[in-house]
């Protein structure tokens, strides 16, 4: 049948495990965060840093943040970066096992709302389902009597063995920009890592594929024509938080977003998802 069962880290830090015959994981109720996900027989799908010490108040460097309800730098710059969802505490309303997949909803209490930087009446929760693949959603209901805007992203580390030796496909037809300049066209399906790479793409196809040393992870989207590839290289590492100076050959960033022109607004009552599916690729 497999088990969820609530548990402590050392460090005080309240998470979730699950264990069942198609995987094993974690998802901590700070920031309803996952930072473990291991299909049964294969690798680890999510990266986290060895220099993250898990205590609370900072969110988790790897797994998935939730970025929300804005990501990146806010226009006042005096606000949190990447919003303040992924420091907060959320509860987990439901649990349901069927055929050894896991669902689970976490939601946001209106407790934990920074009302001093989003004054309005939204409802969020993070779904997952867990099974040979990971399923993650963000979803968005506007309950004020005026349109709600907001950016967010699912902010997934990925292992990749070596970012000298990774290939991202999937990027033909699309158009990034990077470190303030763009839009620029993306004339190549594929992108390879040779420096600092921190592009927010747009117009994206639903699903790209990390092809790694240890094999291929496909990172599909829903609802979401926008996503964030980010790699630190090596200077902006050194300047990272809870990050080792060298994590930056074993990680890669491609997160599943809506920014840019592909921002959610929201009129009063309207409800959305963004989703973003990983696996590894079988042949």
């Amino acid at each position: 049948m497999g088990s969820v069962t609530t548990q402590k880290h050392p460090n005080g830090l309240e998470y979730v495990s699950i264990e069942t015959k198609l995987c094993q994981a974690r998802i901590f109720m700070q920031g309803a965060q996952i930072d473990q996900f291991i299909p049964s027989g294969k690798p680890p799908l999510l990266w986290v840093s060895s220099a993250d010490d898990y205590q609370p108040g900072n969110g988790i460097r790897g797994g998935v943040p939730i970025c929300w309800p804005w990501f990146g730098t806010h226009e006042n710059p005096q606000y949190p970066q990447h919003g303040f969802a992924r420091n907060k505490i959320w509860s987990l309303e439901s649990v349901d096992i069927k055929d050894q997949v896991v669902d689970l909803v976490f939601s946001l209490p209106q407790s934990e709302y920074e009302q001093q930087y989003w004054p309005h009446n939204t409802q969020v929760k993070v779904l997952f389902t867990l099974g040979e693949t990971l399923t993650v959603s963000i979803v968005n209901t506007n309950k004020d009597n005026h349109p709600v805007s907001l950016t967010q992203a699912l902010h997934s580390y990925f292992p990749i063995g070596d970012i000298h030796k990774l290939s991202a496909s999937g990027f033909n037809g699309s158009q990034y920009i990077e470190f303030g300049e763009g839009p620029f066209q993306q004339t190549a399906d594929a992108v390879e890592f040779t420096k600092e790479t921190d592009r927010v793409y747009t117009h994206l196809a639903p699903q790209q594929t990390l092809h790694t040393p240890h094999g291929s992870i496909v990172v599909s989207r829903e609802n979401s024509h926008s996503a964030v590839l980010w790699n630190p290289w090596i200077a902006k590492s050194a300047r990272l938080s809870r990050f080792n100076n060298d994590d930056y050959l074993t990680m890669v960033c491609l997160e599943a977003a809506n920014v840019l022109e592909d921002k959610v607004v929201l009129a009063p009552g309207e409800s959305h998802r963004l989703t973003t599916r990983i696996g590894w690729l079988t042949a």
